[in-house]
């Protein structure tokens, strides 16, 4: 719980939510749980992690916790209260599992008005939910969470012959939450700097060890020394070590593959750092040293990737910079006869039809955030009648995006083999800012020369 001396942070989001809640229905009850310990085999649980939403609200990281927002409006003033309901304290438990906060101590150490044992939870909502206007949950999250919220109202509505009424709204808590999440302050990009700065060093690490006759897990060892070593609490996603063939498969998982002289590894991997996350792909050849037709793919990514940072700034579309790296990837695959100009006959018509496809099958950018894929519409939040799609959303300040174009070519017939399994993909993590976007992952070199240079200096 190493974030919780930052209570003042936690309770401004609280408010910010709150005010949401009485702008949008004039206030209500908000109910948000955290994840729930889900076990590996009969004798042990997955490592825990608390659920994102709730961690942004309170700062608390142990299993078993609800939040509850009650948001009302007193004249001109806002009122909120929050109520936790987590685990008692239970000195037996304590010594298999570690030390629980407990509800005595929750509310001076998180910055909360009331705390409760989660044994009280349905008794105590019932008694929340009197006489409030609307009810925030989370949408369709589970059939369990829902027979809870069917068990609450029906307590509720018991109370009909005394006077009291149910809330008479149901809306989406994500809805708001999610989009105070998409902006990251100051404390949070500094996190996100620092898990960054963490996820370069081990790209290092592994691009200076790697030697031919490796294997993948080898490699994934090396970054999870790196990630533990330097402070990090996890992966922020299973780590992908791809050698030859396999970094043509999207989501490989590190294996038992033999890293082979002449071919080349990507990796994707990124620690996460007091809850958020970082993300980073560098590909480099196993021996040291680009072939000619690795080189030249590699090259088109590489400014693919500078043609997508350049349009990553304020004021243009999410979708801006993806449009300027498939553009120069597109052209790339028709200079080096992947696609034929004479069946499409320009670089446009190559990208309406889908012709790149076949060697580039993803988005340049995702969110980035406590969640690696974070949360956040990807389209503009406006309200809209008709059909069309609502336009794709506009930086801001504040956006945390990733940039990562890649290549990747399988053998076929009509490829020349010279290009065969060779699977590229660079990728950053960029910070929106006023002046355009402030790459944080740049701590590991990125360019062929650089990254050659590095592994023959070890």
């Amino acid at each position: 719980m190493q974030l919780i001396n930052n209570a003042h942070l936690y309770q401004a989001r609280r408010n910010a939510l709150a005010k949401q809640m009485i702008a949008k229905t004039g206030g209500g009850i908000a109910v948000i749980s955290t994840a729930p310990e889900l076990a590996r085999n009969r004798d042990s649980e997955f490592p825990y992690r608390h659920d994102s939403d709730f961690f942004y609200l309170t700062g608390f990281e142990e299993p078993g916790a609800t939040l509850v927002l009650k948001a009302n409006k007193n004249g001109k003033d806002l009122h909120l209260e929050s109520h936790l309901f987590c685990r008692p304290k239970d000195l037996e438990r304590e010594i298999w599992d570690g030390i629980r906060l407990g509800p005595e101590a929750a509310p001076e150490t998180l910055g909360l008005e009331y705390a409760y044992s989660n044994d009280n939870l349905d008794q105590k909502l019932s008694e929340l939910l009197a006489d409030q206007e609307a009810i925030y949950v989370r949408l369709a999250e589970s059939a369990e969470a829902d027979r809870r919220l069917r068990h609450w109202m029906k307590q509720v509505r018991g109370q009909a012959r005394s006077g009291v009424n149910p809330p008479s709204e149901l809306h989406d808590v994500e809805a708001l939450i999610h989009e105070m999440r998409l902006f990251k302050d100051a404390h949070e990009i500094d996190i996100m700097r620092r898990a960054a700065a963490i996820s370069a060093s081990a790209h290092i690490r592994a691009m200076q060890i790697c030697k031919p006759g490796m294997r993948e897990y080898q490699l994934e060892a090396e970054l999870l020394h790196e990630f533990r070593n330097s402070g990090a609490q996890s992966v922020a996603y299973n780590s992908i070590v791809a050698g030859g063939a396999n970094s043509c498969i999207l989501h490989y998982r590190a294996g038992s593959t033999e890293l082979r002289s002449g071919e080349l590894c990507l990796i994707d991997a990124g620690c996460e750092l007091d809850g958020y996350a970082s993300d980073i792909t560098r590909t480099f050849p196993v021996n040291g040293t680009f072939t000619g037709p690795q080189r030249t793919l590699y090259d088109i990514t590489l400014a693919a990737q500078e043609a997508a940072i350049t349009m990553t700034k304020p004021g243009n579309t999410f979708m801006q910079p993806h449009e300027a790296a498939l553009k120069v990837l597109t052209q790339g695959l028709l200079d080096e006869k992947l696609l034929h100009l004479s069946e499409l006959g320009s670089v446009e018509n190559a990208i309406e039809s889908g012709a790149y496809r076949r060697f580039y099958m993803h988005r340049t950018s995702h969110w980035l955030g406590m969640d690696v894929h974070d949360v956040g519409s990807y389209r503009e939040v406006v309200q809209s009648n008709t059909h069309q799609d609502k336009p794709w959303r506009v930086l801001r300040s504040g956006m945390v995006i990733t940039i990562e174009p890649g290549l990747y070519v399988r053998p076929a017939d009509d490829v020349d083999k010279a290009f065969w399994n060779i699977g590229i993909r660079i990728e950053d993590d960029a910070v929106i800012n006023e002046s355009g976007c402030e790459l944080i992952s740049r701590g590991v070199p990125v360019k062929a020369d650089e990254i050659e240079a590095l592994m023959k200096n070890v």
